[in-house]
């Protein structure tokens, strides 16, 4: 660079500082102080001819630039009115905590819908349509009592009437030391909305109990026969009690479980509680199997039926049978297990129509199974049995007989969950 270059910038240092004199910081010297720093004296500088190279003195240069010439209180003053710019990065929200405390969600309250009054001799139970207090009536044709529909309905206060005799409506009945128990099934099972595939409410099945006390007549007068005469026990509900029972294998107690596989047997006891009675004789008049627990549904298939006939074993070529009779109030019979073609489920019901009569009676009732191409009777009159392939009808005289001698129940059992044998 030329001498031209520098002294062009030495006349605009010098006319900034002229101009900047008055408003010149503590720190800077004034025009007037100049001549302290050597730039006054015009020797100070070789100011250069054209083209010449411009030159500083470096003790005025050093002198200017030395600190210890600076007033410490316009340093100190500058300091302070410097402030200290601080940035940090932003910390994200803190997620707040979770209580320590386990959710426990909400339990249904019972909806107490249901009313029940035991009869004598009969039940009678109120169901209200809004049965789960959520607003959702239930249709009459989605709740039995048993295989029993709705006797009749009370629209006003919405609620369903079912009245049934103490044995019937697939009733159970149990006798224990001092009572005698009936049990109803109250079943609710809600069909799809109309036009869509979907439940608004979910089934539900409750267990109906009536509790009779039983009594024993004490008396010092002389003996009385112990039994009543026919004449007093015509209602032979109040007085009779029919059972039904899965059995287990040995036949000594009751099964505790419902459930079997495909090719298992089903050991089943059909008996009568005698109670102050002679010595009856119980008979299976018919067996009904169905896939729900309404005997007039559909799929329905009939195992014993013409009065006592067994006709699963030729029907299908089952090891369906009666076996012998031990004790003329029990009868004993075993079923191959089996359950409906696929879409009715794994469930059946077993619905049969039992009969006593006096041990001693005329009677066209028979407990007949069939076996190697022929019908026997476990009671040794294989003639009972030869009307089985035709129409067993009940004659004259066993009708007349059958007015003062004979008691019939239906008794109910289910669900029985049949699976797959593998």
């Amino acid at each position: 660079m030329g001498a031209g270059y520098w002294l062009s910038v030495t006349l605009v240092l010098y006319n900034i500082i002229l101009q900047t004199d008055a408003k010149r910081p503590p720190w800077f010297p004034r025009t007037s102080d100049w001549n302290g720093l050597g730039l006054s004296d015009r020797s100070a500088f070789n100011l250069p001819e054209k083209d010449d190279v411009v030159e500083f003195h470096a003790e005025s240069l050093q002198k200017w630039q030395n600190p210890a010439q600076q007033p410490v209180q316009s340093k100190q003053k500058l300091q302070g009115s410097t402030k200290q710019m601080v940035w940090r990065f932003p910390t994200m929200p803190a997620k707040p905590a979770e209580p320590d405390v386990p959710f426990v969600p909400k339990e249904a309250e019972p909806a107490d819908s249901v009313a029940v009054r035991c009869g004598e001799a009969d039940v009678q139970v109120e169901v209200k349509q809004d049965f789960f207090r959520t607003g959702q009536l239930i249709q009459p044709e989605h709740v039995s009592l048993g295989d029993c529909p709705v006797t009749r309905e009370d629209s006003y206060d919405q609620v369903l009437i079912f009245e049934s005799e103490l044995h019937r409506c697939g009733s159970k009945m149990e006798m224990t030391e001092d009572e005698l128990v009936y049990t109803f099934s109250l079943v609710y099972q809600p069909n799809a909305v109309d036009g869509s595939p979907i439940l608004r409410t979910n089934g539900a099945t409750l267990d109906i109990v009536c509790r009779y006390p039983r009594t024993h007549n004490v008396s010092s007068d002389g003996l009385k026969p112990t039994w009543v005469p026919l004449v007093a026990t015509k209602t032979a509900d109040e007085v009779l009690v029919f059972n039904l029972r899965l059995m287990t294998d040995d036949w000594k107690f009751e099964r505790a479980s419902n459930i079997y596989y495909l090719g298992n047997m089903l050991h089943i006891e059909a008996s009568v509680v005698q109670s102050n009675h002679m010595l009856l004789r119980v008979f299976v008049h018919s067996c009904v199997a169905t896939a729900v627990p309404n005997v007039n549904s559909s799929p329905r298939y009939s195992l014993i039926e013409n009065h006592g006939c067994l006709v699963d074993a030729k029907l299908t070529g089952s090891r369906s049978q009666f076996l012998p009779r031990a004790e003329d109030n029990r009868l004993k019979f075993e079923l191959e297990a089996f359950r409906f073609a696929q879409g009715d489920g794994q469930s059946i019901y077993i619905t049969c129509q039992l009969v006593a009569t006096t041990a001693l009676a005329k009677t066209d009732h028979r407990a007949c199974s069939y076996s190697v191409d022929r019908w026997t009777s476990v009671d040794g009159n294989d003639e009972a049995c030869f009307c089985c392939d035709t129409n067993c009808g009940i004659s004259r005289k066993a009708r007349d007989v059958s007015r003062d001698e004979q008691w019939e129940s239906e008794a109910f059992l289910g669900p029985i969950v049949i699976k797959d044998a593998y």
